[in-house]
């Protein structure tokens, strides 16, 4: 792939804005005519760098071509010439998250684009140079070498097996202490990453917010832990439930468990992957308290799984010795060991494959040198990718990665993207004060730590093309004080180009609005681009925070979700408590495993919350009227009307009534009897009954 970068400009000031090629013939004129007459002509007044641009393929014939000021513009125009019989154009971008974005089709393979920039800065308009790109040309530059042994920074603790064990513990315990508390640390800006080197160690390592567990091997049996990797309600305030228990992973290790089982009582955001429990898994709380997870993929438990207590559950490609348990919405898929397909009484539902996946991006060691490995894509998958030898794939040197610390600027970071750089997140919090743009095909996103992006002044947090195999994997997105318009959006609305040979994959990619700051956000996450996986998400508006931070007029944002590209698939959707719709799905052939809601606790009343066709209340899953085919199976959503009781929701899935447009194994319940949901889906099943009881719909149609 090609792509060009450049961060000055030129400035432009009284000439009319009509037709290019004449402002330019007049322009060139009055040069030839001053320098007839022995006069000097002055070079363009020169501007502070204040823009980043980008001309990426986007398929066969097209081009995407980008600009991001680093100031608000009222316009962008793009000119260029390059395409096969047809002349100079002059367009007007179009903005979103500000990015100025134009599509340019009909470059056949070695055609070379040439483009401009005229661009609005506080009043003044400029003009950039001129760039080129080739279409099929190849990458013009790469990443600045990098060091394969790089510096993680101060929040990545990196553990050798010939430590002793008594200072790894140490560490660990100084770790949990910081992180454990549900009061103090839930909303707190310290992050950190265990990680541990190949090698057996004797510890045990309690797991508390924003915290990452994982080993360096290239297998999970590389590392191994006789010990445990612990999640608990672990505090008096927490009253023996785990409800709260987000933002914390582990992954790529084996555990022989101290005690013949290990404990990963979690709620949303604490994904459990890679791993290889040599025994069995409890996911709920000692206690037996309730629990609101979860998630775990591409792991091997040789004992029982056993959810008891958990609400609800998502497992994608695993293998269990066995299962035990099932509350509300228990959903499988490509999991050898499961239970049989039993929705509603026990509530499983089981699928034998997962039609399409890929297990995340992980950093490893290979000797004395880091690099992270790119497993392959898997279709009709079952089991773990590792479990008949190495998962399958590819790997980069950290040579070509920028490793992001606290402190970098959203210009340096894309700048390195800009340049051909992966991206690796450190632990840590980091303001965005323009939009990162990752524009170049198989680009790797990675974080460990729950790097947090907040995006300030009303920008974007990031934007992925609409090209081939990007990856992001790791990352919080916490919504800034003045509102964006979305948080995160793959490709370009209305673009539809095939992905389906190497898709963008967002995996353990989480949101939030509200709870650390007084965040704003119409949409969270927004997906263009065709055949992209969401592979375990938790788009959240907060219902609890800091103080001030949390309120129907405080903490505003319309909806968690919104896909508009085509053969898009989602496993594990989670999505709570959005103002309108929280998810809304207008792509065909869309496919969700799995999906947890909660309505908004908030609603102040019914007149402030009824959808646009009138009906009480927003839905939490809402098809588009125009799509034909879409599939879904274990989708559960709750509501509690805490603020109001009399609010209720006419019904929380809403769908075309078309036979391409199916789904299976879905409920609804009113928490406490706070509020109610007429019906299921559409105008189909029951009102929920007073009692914390589902009311369950097998399939609809």
């Amino acid at each position: 792939m090609n792509r060009t970068i450049d961060l000055g400009a030129r400035r432009r000031t009284t000439l009319l804005r009509t037709s290019r090629t004449t402002r330019l013939g007049t322009a060139l004129a009055a040069a030839a005519l001053l320098a007839g007459a022995g006069l000097t002509v002055a070079p363009p007044a020169s501007a502070a760098a204040d823009y980043t641009q980008s001309a990426i393929s986007a398929g066969t014939t097209q081009v995407q071509l980008a600009f991001t000021p680093a100031t608000p513009a009222r316009y962008v125009d793009v000119h260029y010439s390059g395409v096969p019989g047809v002349g100079q154009q002059n367009v007007r971008m179009t903005e979103g998250g500000g990015t100025w974005r134009t599509g340019v089709s009909g470059l056949g393979s070695g055609a070379t684009l040439d483009y401009w920039f005229t661009y609005e800065k506080n009043g003044p308009q400029f003009d950039t140079p001129h760039f080129t790109f080739t279409q099929g040309g190849g990458t013009q530059a790469g990443c600045p070498a990098q060091p394969d042994v790089p510096d993680f920074g101060p929040n990545v603790r990196i553990f050798d097996p010939s430590m002793p064990a008594a200072t790894i513990q140490a560490q660990l315990d100084a770790d949990f202490n910081a992180q454990k508390d549900t009061q103090t640390a839930q909303f707190a800006d310290r992050r950190v990453a265990h990680l541990f080197k190949p090698g057996t160690y004797g510890v045990h390592d309690d797991v508390g917010f924003y915290t990452s567990v994982a080993g360096l091997g290239r297998d999970p049996d590389d590392v191994t832990i006789n010990g445990d990797i612990t999640v608990d309600a672990f505090n008096a305030s927490d009253q023996g439930v785990a409800l709260q228990n987000f933002w914390r992973s582990a992954e790529n290790m084996a555990v022989n468990p101290s005690s013949g089982n290990d404990r990963w009582a979690v709620a949303q955001a604490a994904p459990l992957r890679r791993m290889d429990i040599r025994g069995g898994l409890q996911l709920y709380p000692a206690s037996f308290g309730f629990a609101s997870g979860g998630y775990v993929a591409d792991t091997r438990v040789s004992g029982q799984t056993a959810s008891i207590s958990q609400q609800q559950w998502y497992t994608r490609d695993s293998a269990f010795g066995s299962w035990d348990g099932g509350v509300w919405n228990m959903v499988f898929s490509g999991t050898t060991g499961a239970p049989a397909n039993t929705f509603p009484n026990p509530p499983e539902t089981t699928l034998a494959t997962t039609p399409v996946s890929r297990d995340v991006p992980y950093l490893y060691l290979d000797g004395a040198d880091y690099r992270v490995f790119l497993p392959s894509l898997r279709t009709n998958a079952s089991g773990p990718s590792w479990a008949g030898g190495s998962t399958p794939g590819t790997s980069l040197p950290m040579s070509q990665f920028r490793v992001v610390k606290p402190g970098d600027t959203a210009a340096s970071i894309n700048g390195s993207l800009a340049a051909g750089c992966n991206l690796f997140f450190t632990p840590g919090v980091y303001h965005l004060d323009q939009t990162l743009n990752v524009a170049r095909a198989g680009t790797v996103v990675l974080g460990i730590g729950y790097p947090t992006l907040v995006p300030d002044n009303g920008v974007d947090a990031m934007h992925v093309a609409d090209v081939d195999g990007v990856r992001v994997k790791g990352l919080l997105f916490d919504a800034g004080t003045r509102t964006s318009q979305a948080l995160l959006t793959v490709g370009t609305a209305g673009s539809h180009v095939d992905h389906a040979a190497n898709p963008t994959s967002l995996q353990d990619v989480f949101f939030r609005v509200g709870g650390e700051l007084a965040g704003k956000a119409t949409t969270s996450l927004v997906v263009n681009s065709d055949d992209t996986i969401i592979d375990h998400t938790w788009a959240w508006r907060a219902d609890h925070g800091n103080p001030g931070t949390v309120g129907w007029t405080t903490n505003t944002a319309d909806t968690g979700v919104l896909v508009n590209g085509d053969d898009v698939l989602a496993t594990g959707l989670f999505v709570e408590h959005y103002q309108k719709y929280q998810v809304v799905w207008n792509g065909q052939r869309g496919r969700t495993i799995f999906f947890q809601n909660e309505m908004p606790y908030d609603v102040p009343d019914q007149a402030s919350w009824n959808a646009p066709s009138g009906v009480a209340g927003y839905a939490a899953y809402k098809v588009g009227a125009n799509v034909t085919s879409h599939e879904a199976w274990g989708l559960g959503s709750y509501c509690f009307f805490d603020t109001n009781p009399a609010v209720s929701s006419y019904h929380a899935f809403e769908v075309p009534n078309t036979p391409g447009v199916r789904l299976h194994s879905l409920l609804t319940v009113s928490l406490n009897t706070r509020g109610s949901i007429t019906h299921v889906v559409n105008d189909t099943g029951a009102a929920t009954p007073s009692g914390t009881v589902p009311v369950n719909v097998v399939s609809y149609p």
